[in-house]
């Protein structure tokens, strides 16, 4: 069942009980995916939306010569595709960053769920709101941010979205990427990235080992990334952006107010 992609919209715009029903009823079809397995390709005509279980994934565009630049991360609740047109053509592709459990969708029966409820609908408009919202921060890590920010930028935002959907507790989540992908996420050779998490770490912000990732103060990491966490409210995710958390600790609070901002 969608839990993630329920909990998720449920945050952003609140759900009735028949509307999470409704929504765990458009699950029909669920595959595996190995790590480094593409789930779509770039140029594909889709007719079903496809929601990460378990796993992470990323989307990502690629060059001839075999560049690559890491768009978005996809964690457990998020849609690989949008729900709102069909058929649609995906213009960028999707990867699997480990063993990865994808329901897939029909496009066509998110649209009558969106139909009959008119909060089911609001909730994934402001999903997508949220997506765009990322995605015009990540332009500005890269565009900004000296390699330090950009890296503990992202390590936050992170962060706070696996809290958002019950995977992340005190700071501690799971991590499953490599020196390389966040090369390809923050535009920094492997090599930069790998000194950038050394002096991370030598400053006591992470610790990072087998793919766990721990953050002991949010609120000194988030001062180093210039982290305002606002661009993240509208799924339902109010972070410490401008208050440092008790205890030292990641002190994240779901969204009470249910206003489209």
């Amino acid at each position: 069942m969608p839990h993630h992609l329920i909990r998720k919209l449920d945050h952003s715009a609140g759900l009735s009980a028949s509307d999470r029903e409704l929504l765990r009823c458009l699950v029909r079809d669920v595959v595996w995916f190995r790590a480094d397995q593409d789930i779509l390709d770039e140029g594909a005509t889709l007719r079903q939306v496809s929601v990460i279980l378990d796993g992470w994934a990323c989307c990502y565009k690629q060059i001839e010569d075999g560049r690559r630049q890491i768009i978005a991360y996809l964690i457990p609740g998020d849609m690989c595709n949008t729900p709102l047109v069909f058929p649609s053509v995906n213009n960028y592709s999707v990867r699997a960053l480990a063993s990865v459990r994808i329901a897939r969708i029909d496009g066509q029966d998110i649209l009558s769920a969106m139909e009959r409820s008119p909060s089911i609908a609001r909730a994934f408009w402001l999903d997508m709101l949220t997506t765009a919202a990322i995605q015009r921060e990540w332009t500005a890590n890269i565009g900004l941010r000296t390699a330090r920010e950009r890296i503990a930028h992202l390590l936050c935002e992170i962060v706070l979205r696996m809290r958002a959907v019950g995977l992340a507790e005190q700071g501690n989540c799971v991590l499953p990427l490599t020196q390389e992908d966040l090369g390809e996420t923050v535009g920094l050779s492997t090599v930069h990235v790998n000194r950038t998490l050394q002096d991370l770490r030598a400053s006591g912000l992470i610790t990072w080992k087998r793919q766990k990732l721990t953050i002991p103060d949010f609120a000194a990491l988030r001062n180093v990334a210039h982290f305002d966490s606002s661009y993240l409210y509208r799924a339902g995710m109010i972070a410490d952006a401008n208050r440092a958390p008790a205890g030292q600790h990641l002190a994240i609070e779901i969204a009470s107010s249910r206003v489209l901002g």
